[in-house]
C-alpha cells in the first residue's frame, strides 16, 4: 500500500438529497450533466494508490454516466430521446428502482462542424511529474490525429505567465502542432486566469460561425488566483460561453487536484469535465467520444421527474447532489442546464417508495412552486426533458413514461442492473448509509451479473474488490 502523504486535493462538498413526499412535491428537477470525472479519479485512488476516496470526490452520477447503456435513440425533430426502465431496488428490496436514460445521437467524423480549437496547457512547475505534462501531452497527441485538415489548432501555455506556443494552425499542418506539443516543458509558478483569459482572445480572433469553438483546458487544476480574481474569470467564462466558445476541462495528475475548480470552469463554460489518469482514459476522452467532447448538439439540458401520487409514496434522486433545480426553472429557459454532445448519454436512477410502503425519512419539498400538475393513469412515473438547439433561444421538450411491469433484477436489462450496482457501490464508498460486508458481496455478484464481456464494466469489478478490502481494514485513513 502506497504511503499516505499529505496533499491539497480539493473536491467541492455535497451531501446526497433525501426522499420526498409525492403527495407535498411529486416533482424532481436537475440540470442534465456528462462529467465522468469522478469515476476516473475514484479508479485512480483505489486501484493506484491503494486509498479510499475522500466521500466529496465520489459523486453518484459521474459514476453512472461512465458507462454506456442503451436507451431509445434519437429520430425525428428531436436531437435527444428519453426512455424509463422500472425494476426492484437491490439496496432496499421493498422499494422500486427507475433508470432513466437521455440519449443524443452520434455523427460521423465527416457530419461533425468545422472545429476552432484552442488548447489551454499548464506547463508549471506542479506538472512536472510523470502523470501530469507527460501523459498531457501524449493525450493531446492523441486528440490531434483525429482532427480534419478543415479543423484549426492554437495552444496556449501558462506557468508564470502566458504565452502563445502555436498561433491558430490548420489542421493540415498536423506536424507543426504536434511538435508544438511534443516542445512543452514544466517550470514556473501557475498564473491559471491570464491563460484562460489569452485563450479565449485567440479563440475570439477565430471564430468559426455555426461551427465548434472551444477551448481546452489541461491542468491539475492548481490555480493561483485570489477570490475576486476567481469570480471576475467565472463570469468572463459564462460571457463567451453565451458568445458561443465553450470550455472543456481536463484534469490530470495527483497531490494537488483542484477538482472543485475543474468541475466549476466546465459547467460554467457550457463544457463537461473529465479526469485522466492512463492514456487508455485520454483515447477514451479524446478518441471514441470525440464528437460528444467537442459537438453540442442540445444545450441547458434539464430534467425533470414527475411521480404518479396514486402509486408512489415518496421517491429520491440517487445522486445529482450539485445539480438540483427549483422545480420553476425547469421551464424558464433563462436557467442554465447542462449541455449534451453528439452522442452523449445521461443516466438517472430514482428510488421510489410504492405507495404502501413504510415511509423513511423526508426532506421537504420545494415550497416555492407549490403549482403542479399531478401525474394520473398507469404510469410510475414521467421524464420530461427540455433543451435548446445549439444557436436556439426557445426551449423544446421531450417526455418518456415509466411503467411499472413488476420487473425484478432477475428479468430487468443489464443496463439497469450494472447502472444499479454501479450507484450503490457508490454510495456505499460515500458510507451512505455504512455498508456491511455482506454489501459487498451483493454489490459484486449484481455487477458480475452484468458484465456479459465488457472491457469497461469487468474493471469496475476491480474497484469492488479493492474498495471492500479498504473499507474493511482497520485503521485505513480516510
Amino acid at each position: 500500500m502506497s504511503s499516505h502523504r499529505e496533499n491539497t486535493e480539493r473536491y467541492a462538498s455535497h451531501l446526497a438529497p433525501g426522499f420526498r413526499s409525492t403527495r407535498d412535491d411529486p416533482r424532481i428537477t436537475f440540470a442534465a450533466d456528462v462529467d465522468t470525472g469522478s469515476y476516473s479519479n475514484v479508479r485512480r485512488m483505489l486501484l493506484r494508490e491503494r486509498r479510499l476516496p475522500p466521500a466529496n470526490a465520489v459523486r453518484v452520477e459521474e459514476l453512472v454516466n461512465y458507462f454506456r447503456y442503451a436507451g431509445v435513440e434519437p429520430s425525428g425533430e428531436h436531437p435527444v430521446a428519453a426512455s424509463i426502465e422500472i425494476a426492484s431496488c437491490p439496496w432496499r428490496r421493498e422499494h422500486r428502482l427507475a433508470v432513466a436514460t437521455v440519449r443524443t445521437a452520434r455523427i460521423s467524423s465527416g457530419a461533425r462542424q468545422p472545429a476552432n480549437l484552442v488548447f489551454l496547457l499548464d506547463v508549471s512547475g506542479s506538472m512536472g511529474s510523470s502523470d501530469k505534462l507527460p501523459l498531457l501531452q501524449r493525450s493531446f497527441q492523441l486528440l490531434v490525429d483525429q482532427l480534419q485538415g478543415r479543423d484549426r489548432v492554437a495552444i496556449v501555455v501558462y506557468a508564470g505567465s502566458a504565452g502563445l506556443v502555436l498561433p491558430s494552425t490548420a489542421c493540415s499542418n498536423k506536424d507543426e502542432i504536434l511538435d508544438a506539443v511534443a516542445s512543452l516543458r514544466a517550470g514556473g509558478s501557475t498564473a491559471g486566469a491570464q491563460g484562460i483569459r489569452l485563450a479565449y482572445r485567440v479563440a475570439r480572433q477565430h471564430f468559426v460561425p455555426d461551427g465548434i469553438n472551444r477551448v481546452l483546458l489541461a491542468t491539475d487544476g492548481d490555480f493561483n488566483v485570489g477570490i475576486s480574481d476567481r469570480e471576475e474569470l467565472v463570469a468572463m467564462i459564462e460571457e463567451e460561453a453565451a458568445d458561443g466558445i465553450f470550455l472543456t476541462t481536463l484534469g490530470f495528475g495527483t497531490g494537488n487536484l483542484k477538482e472543485d475548480t475543474l468541475e466549476q470552469l466546465a459547467d460554467r463554460g457550457n463544457g463537461h469535465y473529465a479526469y485522466i489518469d492512463s492514456l487508455l482514459e485520454a483515447r477514451k476522452v479524446l478518441v471514441d467520444e470525440l464528437g460528444a467532447t467537442l459537438e453540442v448538439v442540445a444545450r441547458d439540458v434539464k430534467l425533470q421527474a414527475t411521480f404518479n401520487p396514486a402509486r408512489v409514496a415518496a421517491h429520491r434522486l440517487v445522486g445529482y447532489a450539485n445539480r438540483r433545480l427549483k422545480h420553476r426553472d425547469f421551464a424558464d429557459d433563462e436557467k442554465d442546464g447542462g449541455e449534451l454532445g453528439a452522442g452523449h448519454q445521461v443516466t438517472a436512477l430514482f428510488e421510489i417508495v410504492p405507495k404502501g410502503a413504510e415511509l423513511p425519512d423526508m426532506e421537504p419539498g420545494d415550497a416555492t412552486d407549490p403549482e403542479f400538475a399531478t401525474l394520473e393513469g398507469e404510469a410510475l412515473m414521467r421524464i420530461d426533458v427540455r433543451y435548446k438547439s445549439p444557436t436556439g433561444t426557445q426551449g423544446r421538450q421531450v417526455e418518456s413514461f415509466g411503467v411499472d411491469d413488476g420487473r425484478t433484477l432477475g428479468t430487468a436489462s443489464e443496463d439497469v442492473v450494472f447502472a444499479a450496482a454501479v450507484a450503490w457501490f457508490a454510495e456505499a464508498v460515500r458510507e451512505e448509509p455504512e455498508p456491511t460486508p455482506r454489501t459487498w458481496d451483493r454489490i459484486d455478484l449484481l455487477a458480475r451479473s452484468a458484465v456479459a464481456g465488457n472491457g469497461t464494466r469487468a474493471e469496475f469489478l476491480r474497484l469492488i474488490e479493492a474498495a471492500r478490502g479498504l473499507r474493511t481494514a482497520e485503521g485505513t485513513p480516510r
